[in-house]
């Protein structure tokens, strides 16, 4: 087993969100963030300020000449731009303008979250009725959409915020579901044909390499296809800890040189519980250990976050959580 460590654009002993917060004041969202998480600060996403501010809506504001619309309650691909996709540009222009004031002088690492191409297919519409995930050639149009789009993003960040390096998270929570063929047609009744694994590695890597910058690949599920993110050429993959089923993915992976975003802290408090940085960086130092790599590489390879998004987290909690996540990473790099 190698006894070097790969490079990573974070630092060493560094914690971050995974993107939603409470609320709708992105001003104050921003405020906590960069006060809470200082090593390795994200962009907020607050999804309760409705549609636009969703993973689907936000993630879809991005994409290139293939403009959206809210129908029935669900996102659709549209004939042109409407109110729907200007409210959408909106949220985001007002998240980036506090971003630049608020952000002003930073020189670390800033994490940028958009939902990824496969997540995206599988909950967009076309317009004659489906999820694109039906077509092959409209999820090829779709991710080349996404790629540029999210090149473009990142640009404007870095143009932002020039003294920062750029980390895209790409969420993916329904990526098993594509892959195993657990999508549901509009019916409910059948489900679109699983998507082959090189196949989904080859669209999400259309992504990746167009941004031009390292990417993190976001799925909380028990079965974290780690050889399609591995295949897709991500920097890092970030994941719940308690949903972790098995460690040798893990460790090959980590043998690989992916970079760990470990969910290791609670999104929702057991009754009267704080939130405990010993309790989190132990469970990564056991996770590490299990692994059997050797202690210095821990605080080089592995981001501490919560175990995923805190949109319905109370305020109060958020702020003691991430406080504790970024305690915690402290204590691991203490090797």
């Amino acid at each position: 087993m190698p006894e070097s460590t790969p490079e990573f654009v974070w630092p060493a002993g560094a914690a971050t969100g995974i993107g939603s917060l409470p609320g709708t004041d992105i001003a104050e969202a921003q405020r906590i963030v960069l006060g809470e998480l200082p090593d390795l600060p994200h962009l907020p996403e607050l999804p309760e300020r409705g549609p636009g501010a969703d993973l689907i809506g936000r993630g879809a504001g991005f994409l290139v000449d293939l403009p959206v619309q809210l129908y029935a309650g669900r996102w659709q691909i549209a004939g042109r731009p409407g109110r729907d996709l200007r409210r959408t540009a909106d949220l985001l222009e007002r998240d980036l303008d506090q971003l630049t004031e608020q952000a002003d002088g930073f020189t670390g690492t800033l994490k940028v979250q958009a939902a990824g191409p496969w997540t995206l297919a599988a909950n967009l519409e076309l317009p004659v009725g489906g999820r694109m995930l039906r077509d092959p050639g409209a999820v090829r149009d779709l991710a080349d959409s996404l790629a540029e789009g999210l090149r473009r993003h990142v640009a404007d960040v870095r143009k932002r915020v020039p003294g920062a390096t750029v980390l895209l998270q790409l969420d993916e929570p329904s990526l098993p579901s594509v892959l195993a063929g657990q999508v549901p047609t509009e019916s409910g009744l059948s489900a679109y044909r699983a998507v082959p694994a090189p196949d989904a590695a080859s669209r999400l890597r259309a992504v990746v390499e167009a941004v031009d910058t390292p990417v993190v690949v976001h799925c909380c599920a028990p079965d974290v296809p780690l050889q399609v993110i591995r295949d897709a050429s991500a920097s890092a993959v970030a994941f719940d800890l308690s949903l972790l089923a098995e460690l040798d993915p893990v460790g090959e992976a980590v043998e690989a040189g992916l970079g760990l975003f470990v969910g290791a802290a609670p999104t929702r408090p057991a009754a009267g519980q704080r939130p405990d940085a010993k309790q989190i960086a132990e469970r990564v130092r056991k996770l590490w250990q299990r692994l059997g790599f050797p202690a210095a590489r821990l605080p080089r390879q592995v981001v501490l976050t919560p175990a995923c998004g805190l949109a319905g987290a109370a305020p109060g909690y958020v702020r003691a959580l991430l406080k504790a996540c970024q305690e915690a990473g402290r204590r691991v790099a203490e090797v």
